[in-house]
């Protein structure tokens, strides 16, 4: 516990304790790296499920990948931070060890879905059951983790 107490006293937390504007920055960064991500990862996943069949699953993907590549690393950057303001406190709080074990299983998915041969020849349109099933999850993990992230603020 004292190692998360000394979070909350890195610079970075001070400032965000002292200044409401630092705060509302990194706060509105987080949920926008969130809206980056999600508003990316969901459109594929539904496409590799087989909504949007008319549009090509090799012209989608390389694109939403990357952008919700770049949500992620600014939702952990961001979600980091916001993590020192109060390390003890969130550490106690179910909501957010819920959406650090959901977290984790979403990134192990992403790195299936992403590392599989089946993933490399659903770019070609060949769309096998385990490309699905790990797309199923995403839809399901994703919005968990998001609202677990909401969750936090009720406990």
């Amino acid at each position: 516990m004292e190692l998360l107490a000394g979070l909350g006293t890195w610079p970075g937390a001070v400032l965000l304790k002292q200044s409401g504007t630092a705060y509302l920055l990194v706060n509105a960064s987080h949920i926008l790296g969130l809206a980056l991500l999600i508003g990316a990862i969901l459109p594929l996943d539904l496409r590799l499920l087989g909504v949007f069949h008319s549009v090509p699953v090799a012209a989608l993907a390389p694109v939403l990948s990357r952008m919700a590549g770049i949500g992620l690393g600014l939702a952990l950057v961001t979600g980091a931070w916001l993590f020192t303001v109060r390390p003890v406190e969130y550490a106690r709080n179910a909501a957010f060890l819920w959406k650090l074990g959901l977290l984790a299983l979403a990134l192990a998915n992403i790195a299936l879905q992403h590392r599989s041969a089946a993933y490399a020849r659903a770019l070609a349109g060949d769309i096998t059951a385990a490309v699905r099933w790990r797309a199923a999850a995403s839809v399901t993990l994703w919005p968990g983790v998001l609202l677990a992230g909401r969750w936090i603020g009720f406990l």
